[in-house]
Protein backbone atom coordinates (compact mmCIF):
# COMPACT_ATOMS: atom_id res chain seq x y z
CA UNK A 1 0.00 0.00 0.00
CA UNK A 2 1.28 3.50 -0.94
CA UNK A 3 0.85 6.28 1.14
CA UNK A 4 -0.38 8.50 -1.52
CA UNK A 5 -1.29 7.71 -5.13
CA UNK A 6 -2.46 10.61 -7.31
CA UNK A 7 -5.85 9.43 -9.62
CA UNK A 8 -5.27 10.69 -12.94
CA UNK A 9 -8.43 8.85 -14.72
CA UNK A 10 -11.60 10.65 -14.82
CA UNK A 11 -13.64 7.72 -14.13
CA UNK A 12 -11.43 6.70 -11.45
CA UNK A 13 -11.78 10.13 -10.24
CA UNK A 14 -15.46 9.92 -10.27
CA UNK A 15 -15.78 6.35 -8.50
CA UNK A 16 -13.46 8.00 -5.80
CA UNK A 17 -15.47 10.95 -5.26
CA UNK A 18 -19.14 8.85 -4.49
CA UNK A 19 -19.33 9.25 -0.71
CA UNK A 20 -19.90 5.30 0.33
CA UNK A 21 -17.09 4.45 -1.72
CA UNK A 22 -14.89 7.42 -0.44
CA UNK A 23 -15.92 6.02 3.11
CA UNK A 24 -14.85 2.20 2.20
CA UNK A 25 -11.66 3.64 1.00
CA UNK A 26 -11.23 4.89 4.43
CA UNK A 27 -11.92 1.45 6.18
CA UNK A 28 -10.33 -0.65 3.74
CA UNK A 29 -6.30 0.90 5.32
CA UNK A 30 -6.54 -2.40 7.04
CA UNK A 31 -7.44 -5.48 4.55
CA UNK A 32 -11.26 -6.54 5.31
CA UNK A 33 -14.28 -8.33 3.45
CA UNK A 34 -17.31 -6.93 2.13
CA UNK A 35 -19.48 -8.27 5.53
CA UNK A 36 -17.16 -6.98 7.56
CA UNK A 37 -17.39 -3.74 5.76
CA UNK A 38 -20.83 -4.06 5.62
CA UNK A 39 -21.39 -4.21 9.46
CA UNK A 40 -19.09 -0.97 9.58
CA UNK A 41 -20.94 1.35 7.34
CA UNK A 42 -24.48 -0.28 7.88
CA UNK A 43 -25.37 -1.71 4.56
CA UNK A 44 -26.30 -4.64 2.84
CA UNK A 45 -23.21 -6.62 1.57
CA UNK A 46 -23.97 -6.77 -1.70
CA UNK A 47 -24.17 -2.95 -1.94
CA UNK A 48 -21.19 -3.26 -0.79
CA UNK A 49 -20.03 -5.79 -3.05
CA UNK A 50 -20.90 -3.42 -5.89
CA UNK A 51 -18.88 -0.86 -4.64
CA UNK A 52 -15.91 -2.80 -4.37
CA UNK A 53 -15.93 -4.07 -7.65
CA UNK A 54 -16.16 -0.89 -8.99
CA UNK A 55 -13.24 0.77 -6.40
CA UNK A 56 -11.19 -2.22 -8.20
CA UNK A 57 -12.01 -1.78 -11.29
CA UNK A 58 -10.20 1.12 -11.02
CA UNK A 59 -7.14 0.07 -9.01
CA UNK A 60 -8.14 1.88 -6.12
CA UNK A 61 -8.10 -1.68 -3.93
CA UNK A 62 -6.65 -4.44 -4.22
CA UNK A 63 -7.50 -8.37 -3.78
CA UNK A 64 -4.84 -9.42 -0.27
CA UNK A 65 -6.14 -12.32 0.13
CA UNK A 66 -9.40 -15.21 -0.85
CA UNK A 67 -10.09 -16.82 2.62
CA UNK A 68 -12.87 -20.23 1.77
CA UNK A 69 -15.34 -20.32 4.56
CA UNK A 70 -18.09 -23.31 3.87
CA UNK A 71 -18.71 -23.04 0.56
CA UNK A 72 -18.14 -19.64 0.33
CA UNK A 73 -15.21 -17.74 -0.45
CA UNK A 74 -14.14 -14.80 1.40
CA UNK A 75 -12.31 -12.11 -0.74
CA UNK A 76 -10.41 -9.84 1.60
CA UNK A 77 -9.56 -6.47 -0.23
CA UNK A 78 -7.40 -3.47 0.84
CA UNK A 79 -6.85 -0.20 -0.75
CA UNK A 80 -4.20 0.63 -2.71
CA UNK A 81 -3.05 3.69 -1.02
CA UNK A 82 -3.94 5.48 2.76
CA UNK A 83 -4.65 8.38 0.65
CA UNK A 84 -5.36 9.82 -2.94
CA UNK A 85 -4.98 13.59 -4.67
CA UNK A 86 -7.02 13.59 -7.98
CA UNK A 87 -4.65 15.10 -10.49
CA UNK A 88 -5.52 17.82 -13.33
CA UNK A 89 -4.88 15.17 -16.08
CA UNK A 90 -8.08 13.62 -14.83
CA UNK A 91 -10.04 17.03 -16.07
CA UNK A 92 -7.71 17.29 -18.97
CA UNK A 93 -10.14 19.73 -20.76
CA UNK A 94 -10.26 22.43 -17.78
CA UNK A 95 -7.18 21.72 -15.97
CA UNK A 96 -5.21 25.11 -14.61
CA UNK A 97 -2.63 25.88 -16.87
CA UNK A 98 0.11 28.62 -15.19
CA UNK A 99 0.83 30.25 -18.55
CA UNK A 100 -2.09 31.73 -19.02
CA UNK A 101 -1.82 34.13 -16.10
CA UNK A 102 1.32 34.37 -14.39
CA UNK A 103 1.38 36.64 -11.38
CA UNK A 104 3.84 35.46 -8.04
CA UNK A 105 1.13 37.06 -5.99
CA UNK A 106 -1.79 35.43 -6.85
CA UNK A 107 -3.22 32.94 -4.89
CA UNK A 108 -5.23 31.57 -8.27
CA UNK A 109 -1.88 31.47 -9.94
CA UNK A 110 -0.39 29.71 -7.40
CA UNK A 111 -3.24 27.05 -7.31
CA UNK A 112 -2.36 26.61 -11.12
CA UNK A 113 1.06 26.32 -10.14
CA UNK A 114 0.15 23.45 -7.51
CA UNK A 115 -1.94 22.17 -10.04
CA UNK A 116 0.48 21.65 -12.89
CA UNK A 117 3.00 19.85 -9.72
CA UNK A 118 0.52 17.46 -8.65
CA UNK A 119 -0.04 16.56 -12.71
CA UNK A 120 3.69 16.25 -13.15
CA UNK A 121 4.47 14.44 -9.84
CA UNK A 122 1.83 11.80 -10.51
CA UNK A 123 2.81 11.49 -14.46
CA UNK A 124 6.39 10.96 -13.06
CA UNK A 125 5.40 8.39 -10.48
CA UNK A 126 3.03 6.49 -12.93
CA UNK A 127 5.83 6.04 -15.42
CA UNK A 128 8.73 5.14 -12.76
CA UNK A 129 6.30 2.52 -11.96
CA UNK A 130 6.04 1.01 -15.33
CA UNK A 131 9.62 1.33 -15.45
CA UNK A 132 10.29 0.03 -11.69
CA UNK A 133 12.20 3.26 -11.24
CA UNK A 134 12.17 5.68 -8.57
CA UNK A 135 11.48 9.38 -9.02
CA UNK A 136 14.63 11.57 -7.97
CA UNK A 137 12.76 14.40 -6.05
CA UNK A 138 13.43 16.85 -3.32
CA UNK A 139 10.78 18.94 -1.33
CA UNK A 140 11.10 21.45 1.54
CA UNK A 141 7.73 22.15 3.68
CA UNK A 142 8.40 25.05 6.65
CA UNK A 143 6.63 27.56 8.21
CA UNK A 144 7.44 31.53 9.12
CA UNK A 145 5.75 33.92 11.15
CA UNK A 146 5.61 37.21 9.55
CA UNK A 147 5.69 40.12 12.25
CA UNK A 148 4.24 42.68 9.24
CA UNK A 149 3.13 42.52 5.81
CA UNK A 150 6.38 44.41 4.80
CA UNK A 151 8.52 41.54 6.42
CA UNK A 152 6.60 39.43 4.20
CA UNK A 153 7.22 41.13 1.52
CA UNK A 154 11.04 41.59 1.92
CA UNK A 155 11.27 37.80 2.88
CA UNK A 156 9.28 36.88 -0.82
CA UNK A 157 12.25 39.11 -2.58
CA UNK A 158 15.24 37.95 -0.56
CA UNK A 159 14.12 33.97 -1.59
CA UNK A 160 13.49 35.37 -5.06
CA UNK A 161 16.80 36.80 -5.45
CA UNK A 162 18.53 33.49 -3.20
CA UNK A 163 16.79 30.81 -5.32
CA UNK A 164 17.48 33.01 -9.04
CA UNK A 165 21.08 32.52 -8.08
CA UNK A 166 20.78 28.97 -7.33
CA UNK A 167 19.60 28.19 -10.18
CA UNK A 168 22.01 30.28 -12.05
CA UNK A 169 25.09 28.67 -10.51
CA UNK A 170 23.95 24.99 -11.66
CA UNK A 171 21.57 25.31 -14.89
CA UNK A 172 23.91 24.08 -17.60
CA UNK A 173 21.98 24.59 -20.85
CA UNK A 174 24.73 22.30 -22.58
CA UNK A 175 24.64 19.35 -20.40
CA UNK A 176 24.62 17.09 -22.65
CA UNK A 177 23.17 14.12 -20.37
CA UNK A 178 21.57 16.92 -18.15
CA UNK A 179 18.07 16.56 -17.36
CA UNK A 180 15.39 19.60 -16.29
CA UNK A 181 13.77 19.85 -13.23
CA UNK A 182 10.68 22.26 -12.07
CA UNK A 183 11.43 24.67 -8.96
CA UNK A 184 8.67 25.73 -7.65
CA UNK A 185 8.58 27.68 -4.32
CA UNK A 186 5.42 28.81 -2.45
CA UNK A 187 4.97 31.38 0.29
CA UNK A 188 1.11 31.49 1.87
CA UNK A 189 -0.72 31.97 4.53
CA UNK A 190 -0.72 29.28 6.74
CA UNK A 191 -4.30 27.03 7.87
CA UNK A 192 -4.55 26.29 11.23
CA UNK A 193 -4.95 22.70 12.30
CA UNK A 194 -8.24 22.54 13.05
CA UNK A 195 -9.58 24.24 10.35
CA UNK A 196 -8.42 21.50 7.35
CA UNK A 197 -10.82 19.11 7.90
CA UNK A 198 -13.76 21.69 7.37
Amino acid sequence: MFSVAVIEDASAAEVSLDPVRARLLAELAEPASATMLAARVDLPRQKVNYHLRALEKHGLVELVEERRKGNVTERMMRATASSYVISPVALSAVQPDPAQSPDRLSARWLLAVAGRLVRDVGLLITGAAKAQQRVATFALDGEVRFASAADRTAFAEELATAVTTLVGKYHDETAEKGRPHRVIVAVHPSIPEESRGA
